[in-house]
């Protein structure tokens, strides 16, 4: 902290009372790729529980939902 005239200048740290971490920036990226790996394994999970008989459908079949 320095005055000029009636000015007083902060730092950063000194204007918010503490300091900055970066942790905060880890946390939100491995939160984020955590969201993106669930996600992507509820999906894919779903792909492959879900697949399609082989069985050809005809349109009343599938007219009915089966």
């Amino acid at each position: 902290m320095h005055r000029t005239g009636d000015e007083v200048h902060l730092d950063d740290d000194e204007a918010r009372g503490g300091s900055t971490p970066q942790i905060v920036r880890y946390v939100l990226i491995v939160s984020l790729l955590l969201a993106l790996v669930a996600m992507s394994a509820v999906w894919i999970t779903r792909a492959v529980v879900d697949q399609p008989s082989r069985a050809p459908v005809t349109a009343e079949q599938h007219a009915l939902g089966g």
